[in-house]
């Protein structure tokens, strides 16, 4: 069994306190531009990943595109009001140092291939990311929106 450490407890201390605040239990609206973007942005990394077995040199271009709309991204949802959850979920998409999709992709240009078993294992856990994120710009619910706030706090 896991220990808490005393990072992770003041981690959850903060979103406890962003939760209990008032504007913070504030909503953003319905956003159409949000929801196509992370449903092309799951497609697009989808085609990509399957293709990181190959040598990522002759995917430099696509790789490079695809970084470039996750920081438009994150740079989108940081400026809605109301919005810390898409944001922070998409700094972890575009985060490089974690195991997400950044990520993959940094380890693919450090690595030049990735295995077969790697792969599956990573494309899994990134479609959940981004079907996480399509599920609450879709829905708004309080649902998706606890499975998004626990995700983010296993991936801190």
């Amino acid at each position: 069994m896991k220990t808490m450490s005393i990072r992770n407890i003041l981690i959850v201390g903060q979103a406890l306190l962003l939760l209990s605040s008032c504007t913070a239990l504030k909503t953003a609206p319905y956003d159409q531009y949000s929801f196509q973007k992370a449903v092309e942005i799951k497609v697009e990394a989808s085609n990509l990943m399957k293709k990181a077995t190959n040598p990522f040199s002759s995917y430099e271009e696509e790789v490079e595109e695809l970084q470039l709309e996750l920081e438009k991204m994150v740079v989108y949802e940081a400026n809605k009001p109301n919005n810390g959850i898409s944001y922070e979920m998409w700094k972890l998409l575009a985060d490089q140092d974690k195991n997400l999709l950044a990520g993959l992709l940094k380890r693919w240009e450090e690595q030049e291939k990735l295995g077969q078993v790697f792969l599956n294992e990573a494309q899994s856990q990134v479609t959940e990311a981004i079907d996480m994120i399509i599920r609450y710009e879709g829905k708004k619910d309080k649902e998706s929106e606890s499975g998004i706030m626990q995700f983010i706090l296993d991936n801190r």
